[in-house]
């Protein structure tokens, strides 16, 4: 864990909802406090010098820096949790990641080997695709801008990334980590993702060695070797040696995309862009370094077909294995395009400069070096991952899946486009049954997973709570998203958990703040395990009562004080009373762990739609879902991610 220094004199106590409880570090332009919120959400705040505060340049500059954080999806990034930019002390708060740089972990421990080294290759080059993705070029991707935490590796720092322009490149000016940097940057060439693979190809070498790969006891004896020096990867394994090769080659044209570097190390055809399947299962394998990763190995036959969702990314942009001659249009600022529609950036580069011309370029970029710091900040911040689910068309028949040879419910999607989704029905707020068709938490969160995997025509069918197995073993659905507590004596196979549910207890907002506030108040005593709970706990008085929406119909009235149950139902039933303010206590008397079931034995869908969840989670659309669905409540639901289940 990092050390955190205490605060001095003159540090502020309080910025925005986060209280300040130590030092994480400091640069140039500002410095990183660690905050901890209400929730108990932790976050590192970058704040603006104050010496800047009153300049208008170093403000654009900060704005800058969050609009390209804003803007990268997290995968093995961060998130940005809040900011302010306008006010007189100008900060960005972001997920603290705890974790130690890259650089720090090998001079500690000396170079990565087997399976750490290769969750790294993979989470790194998952974060530069999501990067690139967004028309970002971070420009001093290091070993000191990787983290590694304990759910994988965080690629961070966008003080000086750069938003690409209508031409797909960015004018250099030589802004990076010297050892770094990549021949197109010190020789004064447009700069654009090209460039970053070469850094990333830099930083891969160096965790595999310990040694970086272009020192030198000079900045123009690093920029010498970064020109003409070729690095040795023999004692690399295969995959990576050659994956490392091609992303430090001299020549731009040469070097893969972001999204060939991924494909490659995943061991997938390359005949499309990564999608978000794709970079969901890149986090995924970059989160967990207890086991050895399989490649999927594929022929020349393979890499032919189309590929299929969740294994080489179906749905994707079309892919671009080499330059274009027209460079793809930019993306627009104001109004990003979505991860899914944005192709893999290889803008053309202006080729590379030789003869005197170079080293004449060499020396003004030694000049521009020798006056500029390199700006440093320990996090960044990625934008939602998609809040809006799908807009299929569903339905709430009965007809069962079309038979097919299927090897899996992601071989039925790829083959058919087809996907039926099991949901409950009978729960407001979570999923409820309305003129044929389905709305709630569990329908939204059915839908993106399902967009993700690549389906087209997704169908919900209700199920109950006791024949969610039967309809997965008889073919009725596909996947469950019910409200399914994970139970590993069901012959089921669970993917997630998506959410983590407690038993727990429902007043009228200010009527109670703990449990022991409920002694010699009525409870009402549904049929459900949580009634039981409560009256372990305190003294109340039961009534009885059928379902819940008789509870709150008693609850209103005032003829009960209290329901209890589990909070994501309790809070369903209370979001849709406009009249009354309700609040769940947060009692937390025991867990549920809600995951997506599927017939025991599918463990390629396990892993995807676990991917999937991963990625929701940690972008923040989970809890973004939570807040549309039960946001009238006075509700505070455990979001943090969770380890996901064995897919084995």
């Amino acid at each position: 864990m990092p050390q955190i220094a205490p605060l001095v004199a003159g540090d502020p106590e309080q910025l925005g909802s986060f209280q300040l409880t130590g030092r994480v570090g400091e640069g140039g332009q500002g410095i990183v406090y660690l905050g901890v919120n209400e929730q108990g959400e932790r976050a590192a705040i970058k704040l603006l010098h104050i010496k800047f505060s009153g300049d208008t340049i170093a403000r654009s500059r900060f704005a800058r820096e969050l609009k390209a954080a804003e803007r990268v999806a997290s995968f093995c990034t961060a998130r940005v949790l809040e900011a302010d930019l306008d006010g007189n002390t100008p900060y960005i708060a972001s997920e603290y990641i705890d974790g130690l740089p890259l650089r720090e972990v090998v001079d500690n421990d000396g170079p990565m080997r087997g399976t750490a080294l290769d969750r790294l290759a993979i989470g790194t080059a998952t974060a530069l695709t999501a990067i690139h993705h967004a028309s970002i070029v971070h420009r001093d991707f290091k070993p000191d801008n990787v983290l590694i935490a304990a759910d994988g590796p965080r690629v961070v720092d966008f003080g000086i990334a750069r938003i690409i322009d209508s031409t797909g490149t960015i004018t250099s000016r030589a802004i990076g980590t010297p050892a770094y940097m990549a021949p197109e940057q010190i020789a004064g060439d447009d700069v654009g993702p090209f460039t970053d693979v070469f850094s990333w190809g830099a930083t891969i070498a160096f965790a595999a060695t310990g040694v970086t790969v272009f020192e030198g006891s000079s900045i123009a004896v690093v920029l010498n070797r970064i020109l003409n020096h070729e690095v040795d990867v023999s004692a690399m394994p295969e995959p990576l040696r050659g994956v490392v090769a091609s992303a430090l080659a001299k020549d731009p044209q040469a070097r893969p995309t972001a999204d060939q570097l991924l494909l490659r190390l995943l061991g997938q055809p390359e005949t499309a862009g990564a999608s978000t399947a794709v970079l969901s299962r890149g986090a995924e394998v970059a989160s967990d370094d207890t086991t050895p990763f399989t490649r999927v190995r594929t022929t020349l036959a393979d890499a032919r077909k189309p590929a299929e969702p969740g294994e080489s990314g179906m749905p994707a942009p079309p892919s671009h294995t080499g330059h274009p001659t027209q460079p793809p249009p930019a993306v627009p600022e104001q109004a990003p395009t979505s991860l899914s529609e944005r192709p893999p950036m290889r803008p053309a580069p202006q080729g590379r400069r030789g003869g005197p011309g170079r080293w004449i370029a060499v020396v003004v970029a030694l000049v521009v070096l020798a006056a500029a710091a390199v700006l440093a900040v320990l996090n960044d911040w990625p934008v939602a991952f998609g809040a809006q689910p799908p807009s299929e068309s569903v339905n709430g028949g009965n007809t069962p899946p079309q038979p097919g040879p299927f090897t899996s419910v992601m071989d039925k999607i790829a083959k058919t486009g087809k996907l039926t989704v099991g949901v409950k029905g009978d729960l407001p707020g979570i999923s409820l049954s309305q003129g044929g068709s389905f709305q709630g938490f569990d329908v939204d969160l059915a839908g993106l997973i399902a967009k993700a995997l690549g389906a087209k025509d997704v169908k919900y069918v209700q199920v109950g709570r006791f024949d969610r197995a039967t309809a997965l073993s008889t073919g009725k659905v596909d996947l469950v998203v019910a409200t399914y507590s994970i139970d590993r004596d069901e012959e089921v196979l669970f993917a997630g958990p998506y959410y983590v549910a407690h038993h727990d207890v429902l007043v009228r907002a200010g009527t109670a703040k703990k449990l022991a506030d409920l002694k010699g108040m009525n409870l009402c005593a549904p049929p459900s395990p949580s009634t039981r709970s409560v009256q372990d706990r305190v003294e109340v008085t039961p009534i009885p009562a059928a379902h819940y929406a008789e509870c709150m119909d008693m609850l209103k009235s005032g003829k009960v004080d209290a329901v209890p149950g589990e909070d994501l139902l309790l809070a369903g039933f209370a979001d849709r009373e406009v009249s009354m303010r309700f609040a769940v206590l947060g009692a937390r008397l025991s867990s549920q762990r809600y995951a997506v079931g599927m017939e025991r034995g599918d463990a390629r869908t396990c892993k995807a739609v676990s991917g999937v969840i991963a990625g929701l989670q940690r972008d923040g659309t989970i809890k973004k879902l939570v807040s549309r669905h039960f946001g009238n409540v006075d509700f505070k639901p455990q979001l943090n991610p969770t380890e996901m289940e064995p897919c084995g």
